[in-house]
């Protein structure tokens, strides 16, 4: 082989090597592929329950059943799918967040949901909260989102994946669901500044309403009301900070709509 076949092909394996490099730093950039990479997120799934859900005193196995089930990943914009895993809110457009697993999980489990029973969800955002209300099996899931877009996106999305049985509606949640109430529970998840008395009046004998309430872009305070003789019987479950829900007297910020 004489020396410029040699150089030849050394400058062949360099381009190579550049252009090996310059394919990996690309495939670094880019969000992952939540369909290529569902064995890592699984593993994430699993990974998450057990150290942010488990951990934090969650019991109820259906919940636990669930959040190990459900693809966050698939209810999340494509730049955080390397969070979707992480115990935190993530911006879902429009001023929204899909809201924390433990807090989804922890709400869910305070609903205590039993079989044949309606629960309707004020707030679809992602359609992740509805999708794990759906995936106990045994409840029906009503769900309002007032943003249009993403009421559209996430009727979609969960009809993709599958949960073709949560009704949903876009519409105004401050009102409730009057057509199919009344209700076995209620789950709110966003935050008002008083109880919304269309949710109290629409919520069965028994029933439970489970809802964060406080000022806009401060802390709020999470509630579970039980309607015991007609009147509420309250908890107050500590400190908790959610996006503001809007509708009813309470108007959509400008600046919250891109």
């Amino acid at each position: 082989m004489g020396k410029s076949t040699r150089k030849w092909i050394g400058w062949v394996i360099l381009a190579l090597v550049g252009l090996a490099g310059l394919y990996w730093a690309y495939r670094k950039s880019q969000p992952a592929n939540p369909i290529g990479d569902e064995e890592k997120f699984t593993q994430l799934r699993m990974e998450m329950v057990e150290q942010t859900i488990l951990a934090r005193g969650v019991t109820n196995p259906d919940v636990i059943d669930a959040m190990r089930t459900v693809p966050r990943h698939a209810f999340v914009s494509p730049e955080y799918l390397d969070q979707a895993y992480e115990d935190h809110p993530l911006p879902i457009g429009y001023g929204q967040t899909i809201s924390q697993p433990y807090i989804v999980a922890w709400m869910t489990e305070l609903l205590e949901l039993k079989a044949g029973e309606k629960v309707l969800e004020i707030g679809t955002g992602s359609g992740y909260q509805a999708a794990i209300l759906a995936q106990l099996g045994y409840v029906e899931v009503y769900s309002v989102e007032i943003i249009p877009a993403l009421a559209e996106q996430a009727e979609e999305r969960l009809r993709r994946l599958g949960y073709k049985k949560v009704h949903l509606k876009q519409g105004d949640g401050y009102y409730g669901w009057q057509e199919q109430a009344p209700y076995d529970a209620i789950l709110v998840t966003a935050a008002p500044d008083h109880l919304p008395p269309p949710l109290v009046a629409q919520l069965k004998e028994g029933g439970r309403l489970v809802i964060p309430i406080g000022p806009p872009g401060s802390y709020q305070t999470l509630w579970k009301f039980v309607k015991q003789n007609g009147k509420l019987k309250a908890y107050d479950l500590g400190g908790v900070i959610f996006v503001p829900l809007t509708g009813g007297n309470q108007s959509i910020s400008p600046s919250a709509i891109p």
